[in-house]
């Protein structure tokens, strides 16, 4: 076949397929649907339009989110509730553990609020006592150990530690563990030594674990609660061990505050020991 014929039957066959090409095009139209899609884009034109009624709808977006982790939530052994209108979510099951502290105590006022406080929000907490509070106000710390708290030790009369009252340290370090064993048969494990000084030594001479603290507010010297509770929350981290005393009104306010923020926060209260040994 001659150059010319070739070149007629090409353009013949380019035409009827440009035809072909428009008459699907008009006879989509005509339905009521879009261009057609040549090929799998990844996702239909059904999910596209899903997704823009979930963001159209403000929070309707997030609701569509959170069904989504519940499904997945299904296949990894049921982790996953659903609140009161059907919606699906998961549960954060990693939890940021944090120890309150408590120094210098029983007192007869303070302390009797703050346990009070506690026990309505079922959280315990650590009271490093003085051996010569506790043998004026047994009762306090009888509520401390029934309530589940634990007791550590603080010295007798709050001697710091130097270097040349080493003996009369470890005495009275002693002398609070029998106060305190007398009161509740539990022997002191943990000591917080008074504006922390201490020697690594006691540590065997005496089985007693020093607990120091790494968020300290400086409530001693702040008689406003609200500056005591924004310095706490602003250096609180998982593992925190912070340091309060339940001998000021304001400390006991705050330490409450405390609590109900952090709780909001995701973070559960427990004793020096589950951070420590844990």
């Amino acid at each position: 076949m001659c150059l010319r014929g070739k070149r007629g039957y090409l353009i013949a066959g380019c035409l009827g397929i440009a035809m072909l090409c428009a008459v699907v095009v008009v006879k989509t139209r005509e339905a009521g649907g879009g261009m057609p899609i040549w090929g799998n884009t990844g996702r239909s034109t059904a999910d596209r339009e899903r997704g823009q009624e979930g963001n159209d709808g403000g929070g309707g977006g997030q609701a569509q989110n959170a069904g989504n982790v519940g499904v997945q939530g299904e296949d990894t052994g049921g982790m996953d509730s659903q609140d009161g209108d059907g919606t699906a979510y998961r549960e954060d099951m990693s939890i940021k553990k944090v120890a309150l502290t408590f120094d210098d105590g029983p007192h007869p006022r303070y302390t009797e609020q703050l346990l009070e406080g506690l026990r309505k929000r079922n959280v315990r907490v650590t009271f490093f006592v003085l051996g010569q509070s506790a043998e004026m106000y047994p009762d306090l710390i009888q509520e401390m150990a029934q309530d589940g708290h634990l007791i550590g030790n603080h010295t007798y009369s709050h001697i710091q530690l130097t270097r040349r009252n080493g003996q009369l340290f470890a005495e009275e370090l002693q002398k609070t563990d029998a106060v305190i064993y007398e009161i509740t048969g539990q022997h002191t494990e943990f000591v917080r030594p008074p504006y922390g000084a201490w020697d690594k030594r006691y540590e065997e001479s005496l089985n007693m674990i020093q607990v120091l603290w790494n968020v300290d507010p400086l409530d001693w010297c702040c008689s406003d609660a609200g500056t005591v509770v924004s310095r706490v929350l602003e250096k609180t981290n998982e593992n925190s061990i912070i340091l309060l005393h339940d001998v000021y009104a304001s400390s006991v306010e705050a330490a409450l505050a405390i609590i109900d923020e952090l709780s909001a926060r995701g973070y559960e209260f427990v004793t020096v020991d589950e951070i420590i040994l844990d």
